[in-house]
């Protein structure tokens, strides 16, 4: 084989495969186990292009190639590495690594990265079958339900009810249980409220307790506070970086298209104490993760802060309003599908004009995560637990007034998957509407309690599934874009 010049040899960019989302306001991040993939053994036999690749072009030398379902994500290929893929449009063995010229290394390297990124794959099983047990134990833990804001989607009436010592100590100690008896690999707490920092003290105090039994028990530990950032005292951030908790808070627009959703207890706007936290923040090194809700109300204002948080460059996270019982009366919230994605579109641009280092996969589209394949949008009734400062235990905290157990139960994670009676959290494939879809593996069916509320059955596809659909590759384009110009795990 002659040798090449750099250029015309195959090239391969591989987005991080360890991406992660903003951190959400509700489910578990990420949503369950990715799929195992049947195509993950060795290289042997013939070798095909998943049923559903797609590839189309970025700009005059490279292309965005995907295959839905199958693919974890998207990847960059230059025009050599796009004819080496079209190699596999038929059946054909499939070579490893091999030795010899620098043109025959790149292509034998090229070849392992568009099998690592699932673009080849076994002729026999080119697609996701099954999914593996979840490694970290999400559990969301109602510090107190007493707040400083009156949301108009709050699905809490904020109470002064405040999680005890004890009862909080109990709680940490159910969730370890759990985690232990379902051989997990790890667990993340998710302190909320209510407004979790008016319980601060306490919150720092669990956390040391779940820290010592997370090294005892040889666990992974992940700790995030989800704050409404109205009142975060510099003490609190300090103490915040000493425990290692981590920082969530909502920001739902600039000005008005914030405050007209989220307000002070009096009716005051919040948006300028909101913004001054974030702001003083990043001055003490705090990167907070920022969770948008988007509802009818603040759509309009979407663009403008998504330029703002462009400019600070803050993990952030797009999610869509869910109705709950709390807010029935607020008819104005839901968005409407169309103006949605137009919405959405005027957002990427923005976003293509200022392309974050970080990948946005699992950001920009409510619960979906183009990451990699995965069977639900969350781990409701599978490796999640919410917890009421009484120490009562609910499927999911959109859903917190029904609760099935209990901090004293010997396995609550058990008495959760067990349950028949309340939410039910099937995959994609068990989702008759989502059966046919090419998609349903990287949005996970939506979320279920959403789909249950809207239509009265477990198995429907997501009410947000039309937004979905028409702008899943718009999210892949900006992906490649941002992979082309980042170069991230670059293979030639």
């Amino acid at each position: 084989m002659p040798d090449q010049s750099p250029d015309q040899r195959p090239r391969v960019i591989l987005g991080n495969k360890d991406v992660a989302a903003s951190e959400c306001q509700c489910d578990a991040c990420p949503p369950s186990a990715p799929l195992t993939l049947a195509h993950s053994a060795p290289p042997r036999g013939p070798h095909s292009l998943p049923p559903t690749l797609t590839t189309s072009r970025l700009d005059d030398r490279h292309w965005l190639a995907y295959a839905p379902a199958a693919s974890a994500g998207p990847a960059v290929l230059n025009d050599p590495a796009l004819a080496l893929l079209r190699r596999f449009e038929h059946p054909r063995p499939f070579q490893g690594p091999a030795s010899g010229t620098p043109a025959q290394e790149s292509e034998q390297d090229a070849l392992l990265a568009l099998r690592q990124a699932h673009l080849i794959a076994p002729a026999a099983c080119p697609t996701p079958h099954h999914s593996e047990p979840p490694e970290m134990l999400v559990a969301w833990v109602h510090t107190t339900h007493a707040c400083n804001l009156r949301c108009t989607y709050c699905y809490l009436d904020a109470a002064p009810e405040t999680m005890s010592a004890k009862v909080g100590a109990r709680a940490v100690d159910a969730v370890f249980r759990s985690a232990v008896t379902h051989c997990m690999s790890g667990i993340k707490l998710k302190y909320a409220g209510g407004e979790p920092t008016l319980a601060f003290p306490l919150i720092a105090r669990l956390h040391r307790r779940a820290t010592e039994l997370a090294k005892e028990r040889a666990l992974k530990l992940d700790g995030v506070v989800i704050s409404n950032g109205v009142s975060i005292s510099d003490e609190i951030f300090a103490a915040m970086q000493a425990l290692g908790l981590r920082l969530a808070i909502s920001l739902d627009g600039l000005g008005e298209h914030h405050d007209c959703q989220r307000r002070l207890s009096d009716g005051s706007g919040s948006f300028a104490a909101v913004s001054s936290t974030i702001d003083r923040a990043l001055s003490l090194d705090v990167i907070p993760d920022i969770s948008v809700t988007v509802t009818a109300r603040n759509l309009p204002g979407l663009p403008a802060l998504t330029h703002w948080l462009l400019e600070r460059d803050l993990p952030f996270r797009l999610e869509f309003y869910r109705q709950h019982d709390t807010s029935t009366p607020h008819d104005d919230l839901r968005p409407g599908t169309q103006r949605t994605i137009e919405t959405m579109r005027a957002v990427f641009k923005l976003i293509e004009s200022n392309l974050p280092r970080r990948s946005l996969l699992a950001s920009l589209l409510d619960r979906t995560n183009l990451a990699w394949p995965h069977a639900r949008a969350c781990g409701a009734g599978v490796n999640y637990l919410a917890i009421d400062p009484h120490g009562q235990i609910a499927t999911c905290q959109m859903d917190i007034g029904r609760t099935i157990t209990s901090i004293y139960a010997d396995d609550p994670l058990a008495d959760l998957r067990a349950d028949q009676t309340g939410l039910s959290n099937p995959s994609a494939d068990e989702k008759s509407d989502c059966w046919e879809c090419q998609w349903r593996h990287w949005c996970g069916g939506g979320c279920p309690l959403e789909s249950y509320r809207a239509t009265g059955r477990w198995n429907a596809k997501s009410p947000y599934c039309a937004i979905y659909k028409a702008l899943f590759s718009e999210v892949l384009r900006l992906e490649g874009l941002r992979l082309l110009k980042y170069g991230q795990a670059t293979l030639q």
